[in-house]
Parts: C-alpha cells; sequence; structure tokens
C-alpha cells in the first residue's frame, strides 16, 4: 500500500516538486522495531515516489542511533526531546554536494523530520525538502 500510494505521491509531486532533488531517503526505523515490523514504510513511500519523480531512494545516509519512545501520548516538547539526538549519518560523501528529498509516513508534530534535517544540513552543501504521506492534527 505504501509503494502505490507513494507513486500517486509522487506523481502530485512531479508537477510540483524541486526538479534539482538528486536522492530520496526515508525517515529510518530503529534495527530493532524494523526487525519486529520487518519493514519501513517510510521507505515503500519512497520507493513509489522514486518510481514517479525517476530519482534514487538511498538508505544509508541517515540512521536511527536509539529506538524512541513511542510518540503518540507526548506533548509537543516532550516529542522534540524524546527525538534529540537519536539520528547521525554516515556515508556522507554520498550526500555531499547534493538535495535530499526526505520521505516520512505521517508527521504530526514535525519533531522527527526537523531532527533527520538538522543532522543531514551538517554535511557540506546539503539541501532538504521534505515529503510526507500524511499529517494528523496534534493535540
Amino acid at each position: 500500500m505504501g509503494y502505490y500510494l507513494g507513486r500517486l505521491f509522487g506523481a502530485d509531486l512531479k508537477n510540483t516538486y524541486s526538479p534539482d532533488i538528486d536522492i530520496i531517503h526515508p525517515v529510518p526505523l530503529h534495527y530493532r522495531k524494523f526487525r519486529i515490523r520487518g519493514y519501513n514504510q517510510s521507505e515503500y513511500i519512497a520507493r513509489g515516489i522514486s518510481e514517479s519523480i525517476n530519482r534514487p531512494v538511498v538508505t544509508d545516509i541517515l540512521y536511527r542511533t536509539k529506538a524512541a519512545e513511542t510518540q503518540t501520548i507526548k506533548s509537543r516538547y516532550d516529542r522534540w526531546e524524546n527525538i534529540e539526538g537519536v539520528f547521525k549519518t554516515k556515508n556522507i560523501n554520498r550526500a555531499e554536494n547534493r538535495h535530499i528529498l526526505l520521505v516520512d509516513d505521517v508527521v504530526t508534530t514535525g519533531s522527527t523530520l526537523e531532527a533527520c534535517a538538522s543532522e543531514i544540513l551538517k554535511i557540506n552543501n546539503t539541501r532538504v525538502s521534505i515529503a510526507a504521506l500524511a499529517f494528523t492534527k496534534f493535540g
């Protein structure tokens, strides 16, 4: 379902996105959560977008260092604090001088995307755009 919705989303983005996007990177899951779930829903969405806008998906620049507690019952500040320092970068040479489309499934407060983008922007001459399939009203 995520791949299919990503393709539809990508078709819409094709008419509005910045054509200088170089790569697409999904928000990563912690490896333990990935092992339990068996997939990363953001990666499926990213792969669907990739098919529509003809840009590659890269999954090895950003990684999650620890499994954060569930965000569903936390306040806005607690969500931001819960996610602080959770993401790190590696393989930075793949991101240098690139425009990265960061993809997530759902945005509530934006703290996850902000944390991811902040880490990516520490890499020399990178730019970040974001795309999320859905949003939910917080509070």
